[in-house]
């Protein structure tokens, strides 16, 4: 007979919800070679009969971690599900064996477990699936860079998904536009706090990535925000190493760094996402048939920065090339999915996750510059990208970006040489950071353009149409952010909101193209 269920030692976890289904993951404890099994349970909120309840794999070349998804479900609903592990001991740890093989050995009445998971207060989760039509709206929390800190800062660097959860508390069930997720958009971890050319504090191996995410998704705060609201996550570039290039990787130490930096990116933060592109990092979801493209804008960075013109440079991969009909980058299905999203669903907002910022430009990028780290540096995935928008009219594009550690927000136009102004509307909205010690060194928000025709940081599309852009709402202090999209008025809200939890400038409001 198995031992009692054990609590998770990281998580749980609310990964991808839909208005049906839910995705939740847990880290099981190390029991040295043993196979580990995660069994869930999931409950209609106040009721102690399961709803349902499952097996899943916690593999240990994935750390222990696993995912259990939960169908059927009603929209717009409240539920409570219970997660904990199990150890098998009876099978060769040496073999290769399936799934189903291990779940054999376990008791096939899954209720046996009925009395255990009322014991699992740690392995909790309380979730409310997403509703199946927008209705008047919904929101969503925003924010990226955690900086671990140093010298027992660990704290602070966690004292402000506190205060997200005692802000998404306060909303709910209240006649507002509730959060109904977080987004958290690039350096959940830093693999180099302090440098990457210094040994002292940098993760170079397994162990210290894998110590990196424990130590991360294991303060109190952050751990009690996504048990209770689905999370959605992209990485940047501190999962792996500062300014990361697909270049480093023709170095053999920094070929391993990145093999040891992805695993455990896949294992802690991509396996509880939608997955929807094959094991490719990107992924898209909806929201009350709002859709989301969330961009990898780090793992196929391409620069060639010796060419002066940077046309060797590529954000999001190399484009799709005629005589390989067949296969399309990342790149490609963006700007596929930008076209098919204005086709079926019309002018409402398609968000789009870049932890690089698309607009502002930092005021050393003007013209186009390759020392920039954001899009600034890459002209023709740039360009690329405006002109699906601009070819195919795609309205209400919102850009959703982190990385900087200056908030604010950009209304995007486009201008004729001439003819005047399109009639399209496109934003950009920033939240950065979560927690960042040093704002005397970056995110100053005299660093940013803040109107691109007064300072002369137009973007040519095609020789005939220029972006330009106008931002404000500038913030540098520790915040979130909270987007709210009204539908009754077709605008977004934009209000960031303090470490403690206090309202600070805003709300911004942003008038959508109509709907």
């Amino acid at each position: 007979m198995p031992q009692m269920l054990r609590p998770p030692s990281v998580g749980p976890i609310v990964g991808h919800t839909t208005d049906t289904s839910v995705r939740l993951w847990i880290r099981a404890a190390d029991v040295q070679d043993l196979r580990t099994v995660g069994v869930a349970a999931i409950y209609e909120q106040g009721q102690l009969e399961p709803k349902q309840v499952r097996y899943f794999r916690l593999h240990r070349e994935y750390d222990r971690t696993g995912t259990v998804d939960f169908d059927g479900l009603q929209p717009n609903t409240r539920y409570t599900a219970r997660l904990g592990a199990v150890a098998v001991d009876s099978l060769d740890s040496e073999l290769i064996v399936e799934d189903q093989e291990v779940f054999e050995r376990l008791p096939k009445n899954l209720m046996v477990w009925k009395e255990d998971f009322r014991r699992l207060d740690e392995g909790e989760v309380s979730f409310t699936t997403f509703p199946s039509a927008a209705g008047g709206g919904f929101s969503f929390l925003m924010g990226s860079c955690r900086y671990p800190g140093v010298m027992g800062q660990s704290k602070r660097s966690d004292e402000i998904f506190q205060a997200m959860s005692r802000h998404v508390e306060k909303a709910r069930g209240k006649d507002t536009l509730q959060p109904r997720f977080v987004l958290m958009m690039g350096d959940q971890i830093y693999a180099d706090k302090l440098n990457r050319t210094l040994s002292m504090g940098r993760a170079d191996t397994w162990r210290e990535f894998q110590e990196r995410y424990i130590e991360a998704f294991s303060t109190p705060y952050i751990r009690q925000l996504m048990r209770s609201l689905p999370t959605y996550m992209i990485l940047d570039d501190h999962e792996i190493e500062d300014n990361w290039v697909q270049a480093r990787l023709r170095d053999a130490l920094k070929r391993d760094l990145f093999h040891n930096a992805i695993r455990a990116y896949m294992s802690y933060q991509w396996v509880h996402g939608p997955r929807n592109f094959d094991k490719r990092i990107h992924y898209s979801f909806d929201c009350a048939q709002s859709p989301f493209f969330v961009l990898d804008v780090r793992t196929q960075r391409i620069r060639e920065d010796a060419d002066a013109s940077l046309r060797g440079n590529h954000l999001l991969g190399y484009p799709a090339k005629a005589s390989a009909p067949g296969f399309k980058g990342q790149l490609d299905q963006f700007c596929d999915w930008l076209v098919e999203m204005q086709q079926q669903r019309g002018n409402v907002p398609k968000f789009v996750v870049s932890p690089g910022v698309f607009a502002p430009n930092d005021v050393g990028s003007r013209g186009g510059s390759g020392a920039s780290d954001s899009w600034p540096a890459f002209p023709e995935t740039r360009r690329r990208v405006l002109r699906a928008i601009v070819d195919n009219n795609v309205q209400n594009v919102v850009f959703l970006s982190g990385d900087v550690h200056c908030s604010n927000v950009s209304e995007i136009y486009f201008e004729k040489k001439r003819g005047g102004k399109l009639p399209l509307k496109a934003f950009s909205i920033v939240s950065s950071a979560f927690y960042w010690p040093f704002p005397f060194a970056d995110g100053d928000p005299l660093g940013f353009v803040h109107d691109s025709k007064a300072e002369d940081d137009g973007f040519d599309i095609d020789g005939s149409v220029t972006m330009h852009y106008r931002s404000r709402g500038f913030e540098q202090d520790d915040n979130f952010t909270q987007v709210s999209y009204d539908t009754t008025r077709s605008v977004l809200l934009v209000q960031n909101y303090s470490r403690k939890g206090l309202a600070l400038k805003g709300p911004h409001e942003l008038k959508l193209a109509a709907l």
